[in-house]
């Protein structure tokens, strides 16, 4: 039976076996990476070529202007500025208003389901049934439902002892009371889900050692599945964070901005100035000014990030 060379020939193709398996990993990233290069990385700095520019797809030229679309929406009183900064507004209160529903009810909710019970998992897939749907089909359900003179919700109330139609659609502060439950309704199952995930990790055995010690249910929750919970926390944060920022579609079936431009999020102004359609004076197909919004949007949503991982992080170093 021969020997395995030992000599340079078997040495060189041990290395050369070494040096192609540094590259498997890229391999693997391949695919990804061109997608991402395609989809996010490319429109990216192409967005950022069009807030440079007096950019309109209907126009051949794109004259260059520089910083001007940018420094339009800090003028005070300037064409862009007020009604942007309007929407960012907009967008600020609906985040406040969603984010703590959608970051307790779902953990609440989660540790439920957690519990031993029969029809456990009917009641789990039932909590995540909405989150399935289109946000087309949840605007429209629920334009119906809240309509203020011909909707359901009014008729039952009426029939409560309730004299007036409350305007779930065209008045504040309902519009925002509105907004936010269909949202928490229909969003609140994939907050649960991950939030479950993360309880079945927590090893039993703190549990059981905290229920030995004489822990209530208090302070088995408070120091035990909270601290276990801090990464999966900052997740669903952070995510919720900018997911309510991004608020889009809710608002334009549900209010169409209404009342005035009230619920005109961010990103429906940046949409009605870069592809109009929307009404009032920035729905004209100018593209540099929409992208210009969408820039300083996203600073803010960074910003935000930024600020929530450090929260966490000075949390967990306490």
């Amino acid at each position: 039976m021969a020997a395995v060379s030992a000599g340079p020939a078997g040495r060189g193709g041990a290395h050369h076996i070494a040096r192609q398996g540094r590259f498997t990993p890229y391999l693997f990233l391949t695919p990804y990476a061109i997608l991402f290069a395609a989809f996010i990385l490319l429109p990216a700095v192409y967005g950022l070529w069009i807030s440079l520019h007096n950019y309109d797809f209907l126009l051949p030229r794109k004259p260059w202007v520089g910083l001007d679309n940018y420094k339009s929406l800090f003028e005070p009183g300037g064409r862009d500025s007020s009604e942007f900064w309007h929407s960012m507004e907009a967008s600020g209160i609906f985040t406040v208003l969603s984010v703590p529903f959608l970051v307790v009810l779902p953990l609440l909710v989660a540790m439920l389901l957690n519990r031993r019970f029969h029809g456990r998992t009917f009641f789990r897939a039932l909590f995540f049934a909405p989150y399935v749907l289109g946000v087309a089909v949840v605007g429209v359900l629920f334009r119906y439902l809240l309509d203020p003179n011909l909707g359901p919700v009014n008729h039952y109330l009426h029939a409560l002892g309730v004299s007036r139609n409350i305007p779930w659609t065209t008045d504040v502060p309902w519009v925002w009371v509105s907004l936010v439950a269909v949202t928490v309704w229909w969003t609140l199952g994939f907050n649960t889900i991950i939030y479950l995930a993360g309880l079945q990790d927590i090893p039993a055995e703190l549990v059981e050692a905290a229920t030995v010690d004489g822990a209530t249910a208090w302070q088995r929750f408070r120091n035990v599945t909270i601290p276990s919970l801090r990464p999966v926390l900052l997740l669903i944060t952070t995510l919720t964070l900018i997911a309510s920022a991004n608020i889009f579609g809710q608002a334009y079936i549900l209010t169409h901005g209404q009342p005035g431009i009230t619920t005109r999020t961010a990103i429906m102004e940046i949409a009605n100035t870069g592809l109009g359609g929307g009404g009032g004076s920035t729905g004209d197909y100018r593209m540099g000014v929409a992208a210009a919004m969408g820039y300083i949007f996203m600073l803010f949503l960074l910003l935000i990030s930024f600020v929530n991982f450090r929260l966490f992080r000075q949390k967990e170093a306490t």
